[in-house]
């Protein structure tokens, strides 16, 4: 009796928290259908093609081009290892639920990230980097933040997603630790309003399963990502693997996959599963030394408790975190 008493208990705190979740996500993208589709509209018409194009990359050291091969097992040397095979990636036109997130930083420079729709009770959520979206915690001012599905050549096909006012979740501890000894923790979320024709993100492209708590070892892995500069995402198929940092700087253990060209811009990226019917990601461009130094190798965060908590953070409602000083 005790135990079903607890299971009965259990069931109805769930079905609370889903509630909830509906509820909070529901009525912050319906609450005010007017003014959420005026800002669609008004970011819509600001990022033209032109501004989406110029767009620079908020990572510019991840898989910089220019970055030197340091021997393997070196904290410098993250790339590839000595007769690795580094699968190739192609550009194609993208799949709905992946996107890329713009924004102006604070000298009006337009800004990029990768990210992409995961599946949550109020169908608003868009995974990517913590160190993407870091600097819009709390009521920081939006400068035209939105996220864009499936940006191709210039186009919009879904139209423009604004991101909610105090809405970026990203873990308090990646605030706290920062960004180098806080990678295992590089992924955040960020809670959407309706599109200029009023329609949710998740409605409009569907959404990946977010998966958490399973390994490091992964085969086949899809990665997707948006180089900054460019008109058209990379995709590429490879594995993942564990890799532990000997770096004392950005210490912890990460998913690492081998795929060329993931430069600046893609970080954010997720890395897809197949699963049923459609995609899991299991993990985002970013964590050790925030996706890697070369554009051959790239890292994640692993998506452990601790991801699982900032989804349910941001799938509830509750106040997001942000730096303490």
């Amino acid at each position: 009796m005790v135990r079903r008493s607890r299971i009965v208990r259990y069931a109805a705190t769930v079905a609370a928290l889903l509630l909830s979740a509906s509820f909070v996500q529901g009525a912050t993208a319906s609450g005010a259908p007017d003014r959420s589709r005026k800002l669609a509209v008004q970011l819509n018409a600001y990022w033209t093609p032109a501004r989406m194009a110029a767009a620079l990359s908020s990572d510019a050291d991840q898989g910089a081009e220019s970055a030197p091969s340091a021997p393997a097992g070196s904290p410098a040397g993250d790339g590839p290892q000595p007769g690795e095979y580094i699968p190739p990636s192609e550009a194609f036109d993208g799949m709905p639920q992946v996107g890329t997130f713009f924004w102006t930083d604070t000298t009006g420079a337009g800004r990029t990230c990768s990210g992409s729709v995961v599946r949550s009770p109020g169908r608003v959520l868009v995974l990517s980097a913590g160190h993407c979206l870091k600097d819009y915690a709390g009521t920081s001012p939006q400068r035209n933040l939105a996220f864009v599905p499936q940006y191709h050549d210039g186009l919009k096909p879904f139209g423009v997603f604004p991101v909610m006012n105090n809405g970026v979740y990203v873990s308090q501890q990646y605030y706290d630790l920062g960004q180098d000894a806080g990678a295992e923790y590089d992924f955040a979320f960020a809670v959407t309003e309706p599109n200029e024709d009023g329609r949710l993100v998740q409605d409009a492209v569907g959404g990946l399963r977010l998966l958490t708590g399973t390994g490091y070892d992964h085969a086949p892995v899809r990665m997707v990502g948006y180089p900054a500069a460019t008109e058209k995402p990379l995709e590429c198929w490879s594995r993942t693997t564990k890799w532990a940092s000997d770096d004392p700087a950005d210490p912890g253990t990460f998913p690492r996959i081998a795929c060329d060209g993931f430069v600046g811009g893609t970080s954010g990226g997720p890395m897809l599963v197949p699963w049923l019917s459609g995609w899991a990601v299991i993990g985002v461009i970013g964590g050790y030394h925030t996706g890697g130094n070369t554009p051959q190798v790239s890292y994640s965060a692993y998506f452990g408790a601790a991801t699982q908590r900032l989804y349910q953070a941001a799938t509830t409602g509750a106040p997001p975190a942000g730096p303490t000083s």
